[in-house]
């Protein structure tokens, strides 16, 4: 059975995060995404926790599904920020933790409180504890529970983040390091730049949407070969690294992440690693160091050459979300109503968002909308775009067409809309 899941989100009790999520809204659009499994996220806020008990039902599966629907299937995740001293050096690692009961996250979550970990605080916590410290509590509290690293190359939050990380799983996790499956790409790299470094060889690579609303769900997500849907299921697959059971990651353009390159944003400066070694990792314009972005700390690190490519690694596919097509075939924003008029009614006529972006051939695209959605569509699978990097939390622009060819297609617009 073919399982889509997206891994990482964030409910309504997040910062920045829209209060439209919650259970049975994130159980509406899994169904219109095609996403058939999906993390609740922020299990640790204790308001989110009490609300997911109210709704939710465990099936013995190890995953849970609404009181009134079997249609998603969600995980119990969250993300928890560990803020700390070490090494002469402040660390800011990001960790998700999955565990397959309300019983395990009550232990853990008992054991933070324990330690002066303010849980109230927000759906992603920010605690003083070592990430080591945590994922040991995780592992206390259920073998079975899945520790991983979030968005892994983000400079200022992340395991090998280049303001506030580590160089090896080891210096980080140190005995436990085993015990750690999987890592998670983050929007701001794929898994070809993860290949790179040999270090990673051994462990799974996930890719999540992060989201902080209904509509971003599956811009990253995974996509799964399982018997028999569970959480041990999910465990072994990414314990194993099986490429019989985990087919590819989905994966946003790692130049759109708003991390991929290093720069400025108040000086307006976005440069390539080659351009930032050049001027010494210091900006032009304020004469202050960069932000260096995770294409940077990948080359870094990395220990073979860019065009590098295994054969036996876990394959992924680049997307855009149907939203920004269409927007981008409209010449509007990406929220306009009209942009939302016609993705909707594409949802409610040819199915699920995944479906259309993996599976409908030309026609039957252009059936639903038209033909220049269809020909995004169809250039966007061959990888035929045009990319203008993020930097220093500048998302990136990810473009189908040319402005020229946007110029010459300005009549057409008008009678295909």
């Amino acid at each position: 059975m073919k399982i889509i899941a997206d891994l990482h989100i964030h409910s309504k009790y997040s910062r920045a995060t829209s209060p439209k999520m919650e259970v049975q809204t994130l159980d509406l659009w899994a169904q219109k995404k095609g996403i058939n499994l999906l993390a609740t996220g922020d299990i640790t806020h204790p308001k989110y926790l009490q609300e997911l008990k109210d709704n939710l039902t465990e099936d013995g599966s190890g995953f849970l599904h609404l009181k009134n629907s079997k249609k998603t299937k969600f995980v119990l995740c969250g993300e928890i920020s560990c803020i700390y001293k070490q090494g002469e050096k402040t660390r800011r690692i990001h960790l998700l933790i999955l565990v397959p009961d309300f019983k395990t996250i009550e232990k853990i979550n008992k054991e933070l409180e324990k330690r002066k970990c303010n849980l109230k605080s927000d759906g992603r916590p920010i605690i003083g504890l070592r990430a080591k410290e945590l994922a040991q509590i995780c592992f206390e509290a259920n073998e079975k529970t899945l520790v991983i690293p979030a968005h892994i190359w983000t400079p200022w939050f992340a395991l090998f983040g280049s303001k506030s990380g580590f160089d090896t799983m080891e210096e980080c996790f140190e005995e436990l390091a085993p015990n750690i499956y999987a890592i998670e790409t983050g929007l701001s790299s794929d898994p070809a730049m993860n290949w790179r470094w040999s270090a990673l060889d051994d462990i799974a690579i996930i890719s999540n949407s992060d989201a902080h609303s209904p509509l971003t769900l599956g811009r990253e997500a995974n996509v799964f070969d399982w018997d028999k849907v569970s959480f041990d299921e999910l465990r072994n697959t990414l314990k194993n690294n099986d490429p019989k059971r985990f087919l590819y990651t989905i994966e946003f353009h790692p130049e759109e992440g708003k991390y991929h390159y290093d720069g400025h944003r108040s000086c307006d400066i976005c440069f390539s690693p080659a351009e930032s070694l050049k001027h010494k990792n210091i900006c032009p314009v304020c004469k202050k160091p960069l932000i260096l972005g995770v294409d940077h700390q990948v080359e870094t690190l990395a220990d073979r050459d860019s065009d590098y490519q295994p054969k036996d690694r876990i394959p992924f596919k680049s997307m855009i979300p149907l939203y920004e097509i269409i927007a981008e075939c409209f010449g509007v924003g990406k929220g306009s109503k009209r942009v939302m008029a016609l993705y909707e009614k594409m949802l409610e006529e040819a199915g699920t968002e995944f479906k259309i972006l993996l599976d409908l051939s030309r026609e039957e695209i252009t059936k639903y909308s038209n033909e220049m959605i269809a020909e995004a569509v169809i250039r966007m699978r061959k990888g035929k775009v045009h990319k203008t990097p993020g930097y220093d939390g500048v998302f990136g622009q990810i473009k189908v067409f040319s402005p020229e060819e946007m110029e010459k297609l300005k009549p057409k617009q008008k009678e295909m809309f």
